[in-house]
Formats: structure tokens, sequence, C-alpha cells
């Protein structure tokens, strides 16, 4: 195939490499994710361990599910943890897949159609419109699954997990909570998602018509 690779010496061809690897990166950190609550109770002196495993899309379903069944001890506390984030983390998710797509596709056009892109009006204003629409979807998305993420943090909080069945005898069981630290980057990585994507318009803006429009309208005036 006859390639042009020199465009990605240049800005628009730089910002669509760092889109594609900064794209996967974003929505890879959400989906890869799993995370855990886990309770450490002591029945009879026993220990007993009960682990609530979830991940992407985050449904969280937990349901008055007991931590002590079948024991003859008195204590059967229940514990029930409830919360859908999952059209917050999809929209994030889906964003970052279509970015990732369009990049591809658009790198594909600038190595192989970049004389046609560079002569064809159309094209370099089709790439300026869905990049703005991509910057727009970043910045909502990632809004969005940041609110998403304060949410489960809250969902899967000691304090917030609801019980049932606790009394003097029957206290609450100790419990550890899984970090957050890719989720919390994943949202950071959204935003430098929309900054790039953002930054972009100007190098894509200097391929159109209006701009080269502009310019020639400077130069006859000189």
């Amino acid at each position: 195939m006859d390639l042009n690779f020199s465009v990605f010496q240049e800005p628009r061809g730089v910002m669509r490499v760092l889109h594609l690897i900064f794209s996967i990166s974003a929505f890879a950190s959400v989906t890869e994710f799993g995370g855990s609550v886990t309770f450490n109770c002591k029945f009879d002196n026993k220990p007993s361990e009960y682990v609530y495993k979830y991940d992407y899309p985050f449904q969280l379903n937990l349901n008055d599910h007991e931590l002590n069944p079948g024991n003859i001890t008195e204590c059967h506390p229940k514990v029930s943890i409830i919360g859908d984030f999952s059209s917050d983390a999809r929209f994030f998710v889906a964003t970052g897949v279509l970015a990732l797509l369009f990049t591809l596709a658009i790198i594909f056009v600038y190595a192989k159609f970049d004389n046609m892109y560079k002569t064809n009006n159309q094209v370099p204003l089709i790439d300026f419109v869905i990049t703005v629409i991509f910057a727009v979807l970043w910045l909502s998305s990632s809004a969005a699954w940041a609110n998403g993420l304060s949410g489960l943090k809250h969902a899967t909080d000691s304090n917030t997990i609801g019980w049932k069945g606790i009394n003097d005898t029957c206290k609450k069981c100790p419990v550890s909570i899984s970090a957050f630290s890719t989720l919390n980057i994943s949202v950071v990585l959204g935003f430098l998602n929309f900054f790039l994507w953002a930054a972009d318009l100007w190098f894509v803006y200097k391929e159109t018509a209006w701009f080269q429009g502009n310019q020639g309208v400077i130069t006859s005036g000189v």
C-alpha cells in the first residue's frame, strides 16, 4: 500500500496518535477494573470471611445477604450493597471505543489519502466537526463517570452498607474495601482526552476551507 507517514510529523498527525493511546487507556482502565468489599466476621470465635466482588458495568445488587448462614449462633447479620452506575460507566466506555474507531479511521485517511484530504474541502470540514463532537463527548462522559464513581464509592463505603439483624450481641463485621486508584486514573484520563481533542481542533481547523479562506482574504488585503 502506498502510505504517506509524513503527516505524523505534523501536529495533527501526532495528536491523532495521542488520541489513540489515551482513548484505549481511558476505557480499558474502567473495563479491566475489579473491585471487592470484604466482610471479616467472627462467629463462635471462628473467623468467617465473605467477599463481594463487582466490576464493569458496576451494577451492585447484593441484597440482604446473610453472613452467617447455617451457624448455630444467634447472630445472623445481613448486608445489602445496592447501586446501579452502569449508565455513566457505559457512556464513558462507549465514548472511548467510538473515539478509538474514529481515530483509527482518520489515521488511515491521513496516511492513505493525504492528497485528497488537502485538495477536497469537505474532508477537513468533516474531520473538524467530528473532532468537535468527540471533544464534547469526552467532557460530558468524563463528568458523568466522575459522578458515577463518586456514587460507587459511596455505595461501597462501610458507613453506607445496609445492615440487618444488628443488636447489642450481634454487631457489624469489620469491612475492607479495595482501592479505587485505577478508576480515579480513568477519570483523569477522560478529562485529559477532552483536553487533547479540544487542542487538536486548532490543527484540524487550519486544514479547513474556513481557515484557508481567511488566510486568502488577509493575503489579498495586504
